[in-house]
């Protein structure tokens, strides 16, 4: 369960407490809703993740599973 917010943690570099400027978090929601990057604010971040958010744990629980094979192959 550390996995997806280690995940988080590195995703929001550089924007931890302010997570809606980060490019990398506008960019992946930008591509998963098609909402523009630039007309997104920290409402719209918080309102698409409260409505996706069994979607996002589920990702985020895959990152889990892929970090996890990865380090198991030599």
């Amino acid at each position: 369960m550390l996995a997806p917010l280690t995940f988080l943690w590195n995703a929001t570099r550089g924007n931890r407490l302010t997570f809606w400027r980060s490019p990398y978090v506008r960019w992946r929601v930008e591509t998963y809703s098609g909402i523009p990057a630039e007309s997104l604010t920290a409402t719209k971040i918080i309102q698409f993740a409260w409505n996706e958010r069994w979607d996002l744990l589920r990702y985020l629980l895959w990152t889990d599973t892929v970090q996890r094979e990865a380090r198991r192959r030599p």
